[in-house]
């Protein structure tokens, strides 16, 4: 099943590693969040969505109860 995190890569064409350097992450722990296996930090997931263009709702919202 695909993330909304792989779904925003495809669309947009930016790469993992352009986003794993820019948040200052190794690309294989940028990768486990990717794939949904890890969670970022808020300060963290705040600069992704700024790079992806998208809030932190539309790509983790749905985790939060």
């Amino acid at each position: 099943m695909e993330t909304k995190l792989q779904k925003y890569h495809k669309e947009t064409g930016i790469k993992q590693a352009f986003i794993a350097q820019k948040v200052n992450l190794t690309p294989g722990a940028y990768s486990k969040i990717v794939r949904g296996e890890s969670m970022p930090t808020l300060p963290v997931a705040i600069k992704i969505a700024r790079l992806l263009n998208k809030t932190v709702e539309s790509l983790w919202g749905d985790l939060v109860e």
